[in-house]
C-alpha cells in the first residue's frame, strides 16, 4: 500500500498541499482524505460483489463482528514457516491491518513478529488481534493513530515496557517480507 488516509475535523488546514488529496469524503463534521495514491478506484456496490480481489479478502478488522475462526483457518492454511508479522499484513488472511497496527499489535500482546506463524498459537493470535482491533476501531472514529504509537518509528529508543521492568533494550527496525516493509519491535520482551 502506499499513499495514506486521513481524517480531519471539517475546516481544519491539512497538513499537506490541497492538491495532493485524490479524494474527500463528508462524513458529519469530518473530512476523510486520501493521500497521493498511485491508484484510486471507485465501484458500486453490484460491482464489489463480483470483484474478485475484494472476494479474496479475509474478515475486516473493523467489521461490527470479527469472524476470529475464519481468520485462524486461512492463518492456518498459509505457508507456517512465514513470520507472523507477515502474515498479520497478508489483506487475504485478515483486512485492515497496516504495518503500524502489524507491529503495536504484536508489541501489545508481547509476541515477536518474526515467529514463524506456524509457532504462534491461535490464543497468541487472538491476543494480536484483541489488541489491535479496539485501537483501530477508535482511530477509525476519530482519526487519531498517533496516540497508539509505542513503538512504531522508535527505532533505537528504550523499549518502554523493558524500560518499567529495570531493563535496557532498544527498539529494533527491519524490512519484513516480500515488500520489506518495516517492522518496530522489541527483542527482549517480545516472544
Amino acid at each position: 500500500m502506499s499513499g495514506s488516509w486521513r481524517v480531519f475535523d471539517r475546516g481544519a488546514e491539512w497538513h499537506r498541499a490541497p492538491r495532493s488529496a485524490w479524494l474527500r469524503i463528508r462524513r458529519g463534521e469530518r473530512d476523510v482524505l486520501q493521500f497521493n495514491g498511485p491508484v484510486l478506484e471507485l465501484m458500486t456496490d453490484s460491482r464489489t460483489r463480483l470483484d474478485r480481489r475484494i472476494a479474496g479478502l479475509g474478515p475486516d478488522i473493523l467489521a461490527p463482528e470479527l469472524d476470529t475462526a475464519k481468520v485462524l483457518r486461512r492463518l492456518r492454511e498459509d505457508d507456517p514457516t512465514r513470520a507472523i508479522g507477515d502474515a498479520l499484513l497478508d489483506q487475504r488472511i485478515v483486512a485492515g491491518i497496516g504495518t503500524l497496527w502489524k507491529a503495536e499489535g504484536c508489541f501489545a500482546a508481547a509476541i515477536d513478529p518474526w515467529r514463524r506463524a506456524g509457532d504462534v498459537s491461535d490464543e497468541e493470535v487472538l491476543a494480536i488481534l484483541g489488541e489491535t482491533r479496539p485501537r483501530m476501531q477508535a482511530s477509525a472514529v476519530d482519526g487519531k493513530q498517533d496516540r497508539f504509537k509505542t513503538i512504531f518509528g522508535k527505532a533505537g529508543r528504550p523499549c518502554p515496557r523493558c524500560l518499567e521492568a529495570g531493563v535496557t533494550s532498544l527498539i529494533q527496525v527491519r524490512g519484513q517480507g516480500d515488500d520489506n516493509r518495516r517492522t518496530f519491535w522489541c527483542p527482549t520482551c517480545q516472544r
